[in-house]
Formats: structure tokens, sequence, C-alpha cells
């Protein structure tokens, strides 16, 4: 059976999508820190505050685990030991999970939208923006773990095979 030559991932690549996991992550985490600025700003008024359950749950934040993935992808493309695929592999497919979460919490927050005292009307509207911002951001975040946890499976699949063949035929030359 031929090997299929599009299985394999170039290191380039690889690079370039490391690069691209850490460029979306730090985006996602000045998002938090301007969320974090403009709803501490909002007056306490007799028609309350609004706080949107991402702003709650920090998924701004959660870039961090993105930046993580983004860094082990790079380490696992310069020292390719099983040990760093497997800790790139594992770290995007938890990325994944977390776009999964945060895309679906911000799509919850957009459909939901609850008048707010007209003082805070415009920082509302302008923490929506930024979650929609967002959720443009999840489905290529998402898309580049995928990408690199299908990748990172068959290459951790070749590198064992590669183990077990170079141990089978040493096994074989000592008989």
């Amino acid at each position: 059976m031929a090997p299929c030559m599009c299985s394999k991932i170039s290191p380039a690549d690889s690079l370039v999508l490391g690069a691209v996991q850490i460029m979306i992550g730090i985006f996602h985490v000045f998002m938090w820190y301007f969320l974090l600025i403009l709803y501490m700003g909002q007056i306490r008024g007799v028609f309350g505050t609004y706080e949107p359950i991402t702003y709650k749950t920090g998924c701004s934040l959660w870039g961090i685990i993105f930046i993580i993935a983004g860094v082990s992808i790079i380490r696992a493309t310069r020292h390719p030991t099983q040990g760093m695929i497997t800790c790139a592999l594992t770290t995007n497919i938890f990325c994944i999970i977390i776009a999964i979460i945060a895309s679906v919490l911000t799509t919850i927050e957009l459909s939901s939208f609850n008048s707010v005292s007209y003082r805070n009307y415009g920082q509302a509207k302008l923490g929506r923006e930024v979650s929609r911002i967002l959720l443009i951001s999840y489905p290529l975040e998402f898309s580049i773990a995928l990408t690199y946890s299908i990748f990172g499976c068959i290459d951790l699949n070749r590198h064992n095979e590669d183990t077990l063949t170079a141990v089978t035929e040493e096994a074989e030359s000592t008989f």
C-alpha cells in the first residue's frame, strides 16, 4: 500500500500554525482586558449593569490556552519527540473543546440581550461588537487546532511505527 503524500504536515506549516495560534491567543487576552476596562466603567444605575455570560466566565481570557497550544506546536516542531508531539496534541484537543464552549457561550450572549440603563447602553453595545469579533475568531482557532490534531495523530502514529520498525530490525539483526 502506497503511503499518502498528504498525510504529513511540513515543519514550516506547523510553525505557521503555532504562530497564528499565539497571535489569536494574544488578541483574545487583549480583548479580555478591553472588556474588563469597559464593563468596570459602567455606572451603577436603577436599571443595572450589563454583565454578559462571556465576561463573567472570562471567555476571552481563555486565549491563554491558545497561546500555550501555539507554543507547544512550535516546540514539538523544533524538537519532535513523542512526548512533545503528545503534549502539542493534547493542548490542541483542549483548544478545540474551549473554542466550541466559547462559541456556544458567545452565541447565547448575542442572542439574548436585555435592555440596560441608557447610561450603560453604549458600553453594552461596544461589548457586544467585541463579542461578535471574537465569535469570528473561534472557528479559526477551532480549525487550526483540528488541523494540527489530525496531522499530529498521523505524525505520532508514524513516529510509533518507525520506532517499532527500528526495534524489529534490531531484533532480527541479532539473530
